[in-house]
């Protein structure tokens, strides 16, 4: 990955146009609340909770990390999984995403725990309760493999389990 400059300009989005970003990854809901079905396509759902930095990650997420499924990823572990021009983009959109209540789309490169070093799109979004910014959540897609992915009417981010 080689982050272009401004990093916020050519990656950052309004709220707004969540639907937009998530369409390359959007799937019918039966398959959007099936770990499962999820992880076999490369996919996973993601969200941190700001106050503690505390992550939950569905199956695939463990998966493209190479991390055992269901156990706890302190953040900066999984951060250190990141190559380091990656790791630098992604805390940059990060940051401003919680400053300016804006969501990123992001395409990294990871060195699983497991081995290698794969791509990694991220897409992320803020939840906002009254006017702050509390959590971040999203979508990680394994860029290699080329995921099939199913249309889907109804967009959302969905509940982790």
């Amino acid at each position: 990955m080689r982050p272009t400059e401004p990093l916020p300009l050519h990656h950052s989005w309004p709220l707004y146009a969540l639907r937009e970003h998530l369409a390359p990854v959007l799937l019918d809901d039966r398959l959007a609340r099936n770990q499962e079905a999820l992880a076999e396509r490369g996919l996973g759902l993601w969200h941190c909770t700001l106050a503690n930095d505390s992550l939950r990650w569905t199956s695939g997420v463990y998966d493209i990390f190479g991390l055992e499924r269901g156990s706890d990823i302190p953040r900066e572990r999984a951060v250190a999984c990141y190559t380091p021009d990656s790791a630098q983009a992604m805390e940059t959109l990060r940051a401003y995403a919680i400053r300016h209540r804006r969501g990123f789309t992001l395409d990294v490169d990871i060195l699983p725990a497991d081995g290698g070093r794969c791509a990694m799109r991220l897409i992320a979004a803020p939840i906002v309760e009254g006017n702050q910014v509390v959590a971040l959540h999203g979508v990680k897609q394994l860029l290699s493999g080329g995921a099939s992915l199913l249309p889907c009417s109804d967009v959302r981010l969905f509940d982790l389990p």
